[in-house]
């Protein structure tokens, strides 16, 4: 029996990943972004060991989000799931940061930092990382036009990076990035091709699964198979860029 952490588990791949890891056996601390929805998925999943509370368009709830973890801790896996896409205007957030960035991709980078290592990452992205572009002189998309879809896709390839980076550089942490498909959820609307059960198992498999092709790390998967990344995940000195703009943006370093 593994203890995991799902974050943004309220609805939707989040919440559909916390209920198959329960009726597996498994123990699993959710997060909410507030106590009302904190609330809603106690009552929809009412085996969860605990719920964390944090908004994480916010550096200073997302360092809180982090203690409570380490307090609930320690946890065999982490699932970074929450996320957000990319309809609308932009949006700054009280922190300065470009809303898409800091959800999608400077609170897994923030939660993985602080909290001790679990000896399994699972970071969900999309795939439309596959059109995703590592812009390091533009991460808060400042210039030109706005392109909601485009940096969704980008903080999406920024997940992958992340994963792939950690990997790397802690080669005791199984740490792979997971394509989730087009699922029917409040994100991926009605019209998605996939169901939520299928959105949600790869995830599972990768956090607790003991046969030796979920043993894997540095990888990126849908639907349980290995796939070839953006080329630019795997460029290390891309990996490095990303990981000290984010340490910059955030005044946190990754453990090394």
């Amino acid at each position: 029996m593994s203890l995991v952490l799902v974050t943004g588990s309220t609805d939707g791949i989040g919440l559909e990943t916390a209920r198959q890891l329960l009726e597996a056996g498994h123990q699993v601390v959710g997060h909410a972004r507030d106590e009302a929805r904190a609330a809603d998925v106690r009552r929809a999943l009412p085996g969860l060991r605990d719920v964390v509370v944090g908004d994480l368009t916010s550096l200073a709830a997302t360092h809180d989000v982090a203690a409570a973890v380490v307090a609930a801790g320690p946890f065999d896996a982490v699932v970074h799931n929450v996320g957000v896409g990319g309809s609308g205007g932009r949006q700054v957030t009280a922190d300065g940061l470009e809303r898409i960035l800091q959800v999608n991709t400077v609170a897994p980078y923030l939660l993985t930092a602080l909290v001790p290592r679990p000896a399994r990452l699972v970071y969900l992205t999309s795939g439309l990382e596959s059109r995703g572009r590592l812009r390091l002189d533009d991460l808060q998309h400042e210039d030109g036009s706005w392109d909601g879809m485009q940096a969704y896709a980008d903080s999406k390839l920024h997940d992958v990076v992340l994963a792939l980076a950690v990997a790397r550089l802690w080669p005791g942490v199984l740490s792979n990035a997971v394509d989730p498909g087009w699922i029917r959820t409040r994100m991926g609307g009605p019209n998605a091709t996939d169901d939520v059960a299928d959105g949600a198992a790869t995830q599972v498999w990768l956090a607790t699964g003991d046969e030796a092709d979920a043993r894997v790390t540095g990888r990126y998967l849908k639907r349980f198979r290995v796939l070839d990344p953006n080329p630019q995940a795997t460029d290390v000195e891309l990996q490095e860029a990303l990981l000290k703009r984010l340490a910059e943006l955030t005044g946190v370093e990754l453990p090394r």
